[in-house]
């Protein structure tokens, strides 16, 4: 594809996804001077939103526009962030690059979350320039430090709140049009995020005198860390199939394989052979079912030769819909089951409130079937965490969905390497966003 092809809107994103706003948890390791260059190439791009539409700069590069519409009564807030994870892996084509080959625009933040944030912008610049007016007032939120559980979208969440601004219903990044999502089902599934997980995070911390390795005694720091992670790994949290889920399967009922299609349309009344049959699919499906803990760091002796004084394991908890952090917390003490290793909160995060399917989901809904009419339209619980966990706090209906065709492929490549986006994908998005955008009722 050569250059004078490239769809006006692409090339927006090919410059977005080539500036390398990679976000770290240290604010001493994070390039300032990228995301000053995004927030510049952004207003370059889209320069008839950011004349017409009332900015409030959030945090370091946090952005909040305001939308006049015809009305207040019901504001929406559309979501996105402009930070990416650091780069790993090997790529097919460079990470910042935003190679434009075989229809496919490649790098990081293409699906996660620039692509949601330049088809936001694409859709709006395009209504602004043909005179539009939304029957509500719309407001886009644009986060800079999602990926590392900022402060931008809890202050966004503040200026809403000093505004007296009451959201009718947020999205955010989550879902997407899935495709190779479930074993048998052939269609799409359009996936709406109605809640999701909380994010708590621990470290289990043994200590003892350390010393010379020539000399080991038993019960060392290390090894109760050891003994520890093999018992949480043998322990895992009870599993259940939560409300969305139940729903979710119901509505892929008359797409997938006949045998499977009674049971799945009645999966309420089979919840407990429902839970064990997503148990045993693997990991992804297992993950719907439970709070899962996952153990990521590991820290002990700064040399081979030397027994460690004090050893760590981190342990990433993904809290699930009906348990808390205190209980899961008290679990992890329970198997753990050892006074010498303490447990320390990093952070904690319940799961967000399931979010009703009423007129707005409806909307989301079908919106969907219209852009995307061979999808089907379902509600999920989202297991991974989003900026929009905050806007609960001020809406009741938060919810969870990037409009983009995505393979098993792609979504396995975010925060992994060669991420990319189809072009094809993308230029639906932008449509799915406007049309949205048109259709909010008065």
């Amino acid at each position: 594809m050569t250059d004078r092809a490239v769809d006006p809107a692409v090339a927006k994103l090919q410059a977005l996804v080539r500036i390398p706003t990679v976000s770290h948890r240290d604010p001493a390791l994070v390039d300032t001077a990228a995301f000053d260059d995004f927030l510049v190439e952004l207003a370059r791009q889209f320069p008839v939103l950011h004349e017409r539409l009332e900015l409030t700069r959030i945090h370091t590069h946090g952005l909040l526009f305001r939308w006049p519409g015809r009305s207040a009564a019901r504001p929406v807030v559309l979501m996105a962030h402009l930070d990416v994870v650091p780069v790993e892996g090997t790529w097919q084509h460079p990470p910042f690059s935003g190679a434009l080959v075989d229809g496919q625009v490649w790098g990081r933040g293409t699906l996660d979350d620039k692509g949601s944030l330049v088809a936001i912008c694409e859709a709006v610049e395009v209504l602004l320039e043909d005179g539009f007016t939304p029957a509500q007032d719309v407001w886009l939120s644009f986060g800079c430090d999602e990926e590392v559980f900022g402060r931008a979208a809890p202050l966004a969440v503040a200026e809403l709140v000093r505004r007296g601004v009451r959201p009718w219903f947020v999205l955010d990044e989550g879902g997407a049009i899935a495709s190779e999502a479930f074993p048998g089902v052939g269609a799409p599934v359009g996936v709406v995020g109605v809640t999701e997980k909380g994010v708590t995070s621990v470290e289990l911390v043994a200590e003892g005198r350390g010393g010379h390795a020539s000399t080991p005694a038993k019960g060392g720091p290390t090894a109760r860390i050891a003994r520890a992670i093999t018992r949480l790994e043998r322990a895992p949290m009870p599993a259940s199939t939560p409300e969305p889920t139940l729903e979710l399967f119901r509505r892929l009922a008359p797409h997938a394989p006949l045998p499977l299609r009674p049971l799945m349309a009645h999966a309420d009344r089979i919840r407990p052979l429902l839970t064990r049959a997503l148990l045993a699919a693997g990991p992804e499906t297992a993950a719907m079912t439970r709070t899962t803990l996952a153990v990521t760091t590991l820290s002990g002796s700064p040399a081979i030769n030397v027994i460690a004084a004090t050893a760590r394991a981190g342990v990433n908890i993904r809290v699930m819909v009906g348990d808390t952090v205190a209980g899961v917390l008290d679990h992890v003490r329970r198997v753990v089951d050892d006074d010498a290793v303490r447990l320390e909160v990093v952070e904690q995060n319940e799961p967000s409130p399931v979010s009703p399917r009423d007129d707005a989901f409806s909307l989301i809904e079908r919106s969907i079937s219209e852009i995307f009419p061979d999808a089907v339209p379902a509600p999920y619980v989202m297991m991974a965490a989003t900026d929009a966990r905050h806007f609960t706090a001020i809406c009741e209906r938060v919810y969870r969905f990037a409009p983009f065709r995505m393979t098993k492929a792609q979504r396995q490549a975010i925060h992994s390497y060669d991420e990319h986006l189809a072009v094809d994908a993308f230029l639906d998005g932008v449509r799915w966003y406007r049309h949205l955008i048109e259709r909010l009722p008065a």
